[in-house]
């Protein structure tokens, strides 16, 4: 059974950072690339970054030089770091495969404001 957990959200404000993980279960992590998406109120749900299991890290546009996707393969969790937070930033993240599995985990609040 898959279980996805993430984790490390919450309220900061402009200009911030936070660092969020997931914790990925039920999977063989280490031959999957895995992402981070966010999901703003009523948007649909975007693709921020990914890491592969080899190779060159991928960012949305609006995150480049910001954001920083890593994964640790011995604790089948992926992080990403997030810095210059800003109030566009704000939405429920989520980790996943890329592309995605057809479950999700709770995902984790991160809301940008002063």
């Amino acid at each position: 059974q898959v279980q996805l957990v993430e984790s490390g959200g919450g309220l900061v404000q402009p200009g911030g950072s936070l660092r969020l993980s997931c914790a990925a279960s039920g999977i063989i992590f280490r031959i999957y690339a895995m992402a981070w998406y966010r999901q703003a109120p009523g948007k649909p749900r975007e693709l921020v970054a990914v890491i592969p299991t080899v190779g060159t890290t991928t960012y949305q546009d609006s995150v480049k030089g910001r954001f920083t996707i890593s994964r640790d393969n011995a604790k089948d969790t992926v992080y990403l770091q997030m810095n210059s937070l800003e109030p566009e930033d704000t939405a429920v993240y989520y980790c996943n495969q890329n592309p995605p599995l057809p479950v999700w985990g709770q995902g984790t609040q991160v809301t940008v404001s002063s």
